[in-house]
């Protein structure tokens, strides 16, 4: 009996499973997905230069970076992008490195004292679209997207001193990095 048994629990599941491997199912959607590969063409410059290049921020009196918020000294400049592979379509810089204030987003002055000059207080670097749009560092929010036309464009910026308080004179540098993101 316990054979008997056994075997049509061994029938019953094996039933069951055969019931399962024959069914029919039915596709319920499709992914589709695409890339692109491109050469590694574009050359870069800044303001005519090299791919680094310094941007000069003119002499601004204390006086006009008195209080929190104040800014002075802003600064046009450009990145080139140019001899890009055809298949490209846009480009946008995004900004990055160890100098970008947490908080605010800006370029923090890391200029080192050189007697008998000293580093400006309350001083940080902002950066702006070519519009005048100010660019959050952290988030690349409002940095500009160029349309690449016969494979290249030329992407305009703004620098700018800002104050955090009341500014002391002294000398200001920054860094900051760009990368391109391509589509």
């Amino acid at each position: 009996m316990k054979k008997i048994a056994l075997s049509a629990a061994l029938a019953a599941t094996f039933g069951a499973a055969a019931l399962f491997s024959t069914s029919v199912a039915a596709a319920d959607g499709t992914i589709t997905i695409t890339g692109k590969v491109v050469a590694n063409t574009c050359t870069f410059s800044v303001n005519g230069g090299s791919a680094s290049n310094t941007v000069q921020l003119p002499v601004v009196f204390t006086t006009a970076l008195a209080s929190s918020g104040a800014v002075a000294g802003n600064t046009p400049f450009n990145i080139k992008v140019s001899g890009c592979d055809p298949n490209l379509t846009s480009v946008q810089e995004q900004f990055g490195g160890s100098n970008i204030n947490a908080t605010d987003g800006n370029l923090k002055n890391i200029a080192t004292a050189s007697a008998p000059q000293t580093v400006a207080g309350n001083v940080e670097v902002q950066l702006l679209s070519g519009t005048g749009t100010v660019i959050n560092l952290n988030t690349n929010t409002n940095s500009p997207v160029g349309t690449l036309s016969s494979g290249g464009v030329t992407l305009n910026y703004q620098a700018q001193y800002y104050a955090t308080a009341a500014a002391t004179a002294g000398l200001v540098s920054t860094t900051v990095t760009y990368t391109t993101q391509y589509q």
